[in-house]
């Protein structure tokens, strides 16, 4: 870990002293994606905002928003410095705007990997066990900017039943529940058949694997996993990246690249909370990583 710091720190080390001479901020704002209730968002993350505001000097502020765009349009507008996205919201933010963001680290897994899947679900006692089962049936999808919740499903699915996701034509109704939490509580509670969400697919069914939505719904008490069977799992997807707003002073960045990056060893505990669950650390990353998502969100726009 401390040659990965190292490492980040010598990549901007040398531009930093001049850049930090001429800017300043006065706060640092962190933006928490949607799809979990946001009062759990702020106790998950009211640690690093603490350790942020130490290490900078400056008020830092967590900012939850009750949906992904609410995040992405803060990055647009320069009210939020830092988010960590998933690879569609990267894919849109960098579509309006090249350079309103970067890319700094992603979450690696306990297998060394950052990648995770979509992952289809129903109620066990519902009968539903595959996607076939789903036919006529109600089908959740999380938020129209979440990767696993939206814009793969909403891909590699229609691909596997052969028919649109478009409601009546292979789903009875097809529905936006608004998030993640949202999505597992609604199949948890038959408001609707199925759904998708996301997870590392690693550990145990019944834990909702390592991390991810399944997991931080098993911690927060929502389900129990015993209730729930995996009816589809989608190709792996990259974990989305942890960015930052180019404009903020080069110092800066540094500063809190290297947080993130001793954020695992430095205190285990929080870091489960900020990255949803059990990994092996963060490691950088680059815009190059997202290309083959931001054309797929290209090809969903057209």
């Amino acid at each position: 870990m401390k040659n990965l710091i190292a490492a980040i720190v010598a990549t901007t080390a040398l531009t930093a002293p001049v850049l930090a001479q001429e800017n300043t901020i006065s706060e640092f704002r962190i933006g928490l994606l949607g799809g979990e209730n946001a009062q759990d968002r702020l106790n998950n993350n009211e640690c690093l905002r603490e350790k942020t505001e130490a290490l900078l000097g400056v008020p830092t502020k967590l900012f939850a928003p009750a949906d992904y765009n609410g995040v992405i349009q803060g990055l647009l507008g320069g009210t939020i410095d830092m988010a960590w996205l998933g690879a569609s919201g990267y894919a849109k933010t960098y579509l309006s705007d090249p350079e309103a963001v970067e890319p700094i680290l992603v979450k690696v897994n306990a297998d060394g990997g950052y990648g995770y899947y979509s992952i289809g679900f129903a109620r066990k006692d519902s009968g539903i066990n595959s996607l076939e089962d789903m036919k006529g049936k109600v089908f959740g999808f999380g938020d129209p900017n979440s990767t696993s919740g939206f814009l793969i499903p909403s891909i590699e699915i229609p691909e596997a039943i052969d028919a649109t996701m478009t409601s009546g034509d292979y789903f009875g109704e097809v529905k936006f529940t608004g998030g993640h939490e949202q999505t597992i509580v609604a199949v948890n509670n038959g408001d609707v058949d199925g759904g998708v969400t996301w997870a590392d697919g690693l550990g145990d069914w019944e834990d909702g694997y390592n991390s991810g939505a399944l997991r931080r719904a098993v911690d927060a008490g929502l389900v129990d996993m015993n209730d729930l069977v995996k009816i589809w799992e989608s190709k792996p997807i990259p974990e989305g990246p942890i960015v930052l707003r180019k404009a903020l002073p080069e110092d800066v960045k540094v500063k809190f690249t290297a947080l993130m990056a001793s954020l695992p060893s430095m205190d285990p505990d929080c870091a489960y909370g900020v990255l949803s669950g059990e990994a092996k650390g963060v490691q950088p990353i680059g815009h190059d990583a997202y290309e083959v998502i931001i054309e797929a969100r290209k090809l969903k726009s057209n």
